[in-house]
């Protein structure tokens, strides 16, 4: 065996200097044993990089051909959700809560019960959450639902600074009240308003065969997501040509699913917190059906910023109606007030670190959009798509910038 020569070649351009650029240098050593001697070669290559080159980890978009074609993409797709919404948003919400139980189904893999087990399983968790709350609240709220058209006036006449907010919290009920042609048509003059109770158990109930209809959807879809949802990503790696391209693919889905399961768990479990604080913060102060406000609380959080100020509302109302026009009803709306601050300037910056983080221009934004899109149902979904949209570009390099645009 012959020992190998140590070669170096430095290739400048001739309008460059070595001394403009960054060079890394790397290091490569084999041993080999044979015939009772041992040689050792060490090689080493230096490559010179433009310090763009290492630095520009947010790319921008250059090409104005691109940038077109990507803005008709994008109106094209919000068109079809926008006119497809009845068929998209059980996917959407599908796809949300596949990332959520995700982790629970592994769990159980774990233990070696079979996936679709695991799926079965799943489903009847969320069935018996959604379930036992349902059962849980319908009293209280049909309760409440009742008693809120002779509450109202004595509300406005106890309260008269709320008496703006209030005559129109009361027109909005007789919108959604009036809505399904309740007027009756004279033939002789305009049309004349029908007299009959106020009541809102009908409007909130009346959207129930729709419902059920797009629960039972988003029920099947999430199960085969649960149970073959990886079928899409090993026949996309099939495709890839080149190995480093099939790892790199997996690794960077696996990153994703891990840090939007990871997000949506500690939100979920943030807003179960407050949902129990609530509970306690009326149950202590004598509020009436703590456990509705403590679910309903739970729920708004999920709204960001505007979640809490509508809850900041219906907590004075519920709380007057129940002790009275005297300043111990402000009691319970100042410690949700507290519960509030905690989480959101302590408990949920700890927990989600900077990384998923928004920026609440973003979020604002977003809650509007989809509200516009999508209805109440939008602007729950809201917030956790702005979270995945975030996490995802944060993991793909062309759209990093964007990433870096809505973080808070």
């Amino acid at each position: 065996m012959t020992d190998s020569d140590k070669t170096s070649t430095d290739q400048t351009p001739s309008d460059e200097t070595p001394n403009d650029r960054i060079a890394s240098t790397e290091t490569h050593s084999q041993v080999f044993i044979g015939a009772g001697q041992a040689a050792a070669a060490v090689t080493e290559k230096t490559t010179f990089h433009r310090p763009s080159d290492l630095d520009n980890d947010m790319p921008l978009p250059t090409d104005a051909q691109s940038v077109f074609l990507g803005g008709l993409f994008l109106i094209a797709v919000l068109t079809v959700l926008y006119v497809a919404s009845e068929l998209i948003m059980p996917i959407v919400l599908a796809i949300v809560l596949k990332l959520l139980l995700q982790p629970f189904v592994r769990l159980l893999e774990g233990v070696r019960v079979p996936k679709a087990i695991g799926a079965i399983l799943a489903l009847l968790l969320v069935l018996g959450v959604f379930g036992g709350l349902i059962s849980l609240l319908a009293g209280p709220a049909a309760a409440w639902a009742g008693k809120l058209p002779d509450a109202i006036p004595k509300l406005r006449d106890s309260l008269s600074v709320l008496h703006g907010p209030i005559d129109a919290i009361t027109n909005m009920a007789r919108q959604v009240e009036d809505v399904g042609g309740a007027g009756v048509s004279s033939p002789s003059g305009p049309q004349m308003p029908a007299v009959r109770p106020f009541s809102l158990v009908g409007p909130l109930f009346s959207g129930t065969a729709a419902v059920g209809a797009g629960l039972l959807t988003t029920l099947l879809i999430l199960f085969y997501l649960l149970v073959a949802g990886e079928t899409f990503l090993r026949r996309a790696v099939e495709i890839l040509p080149r190995f480093k391209d099939k790892r790199a693919a997996v690794e960077l889905s696996m990153h994703i699913e891990r840090d939007v399961s990871a997000y949506l768990l500690t939100v979920t479990s943030i807003n179960i917190v407050v949902g129990v604080a609530t509970w306690l913060d009326m149950w202590l102060c004598g509020v009436d059906s703590p456990v509705l406000w403590g679910a309903l609380a739970c729920i708004l959080n999920f709204v960001p910023i505007l979640g809490p100020m509508v809850g900041m509302v219906i907590f004075l109302m519920a709380s007057v109606l129940s002790l009275g026009v005297a300043w111990i009803a402000l009691l319970p709306v100042g410690l949700f007030f507290v519960i509030h601050v905690i989480e959101g300037e302590l408990a949920t910056p700890m927990l989600l670190a900077r990384r998923f983080t928004i920026n609440p221009v973003a979020v604002i934004l977003s809650l509007i959009f989809w509200y516009w899109m999508w209805g109440v149902a939008g602007a729950v979904l809201a917030v956790p798509m702005l979270a995945i949209i975030k996490i995802v570009c944060d993991d793909l390099r062309p759209l990093r910038a964007l990433g870096h645009l809505l973080e808070g």
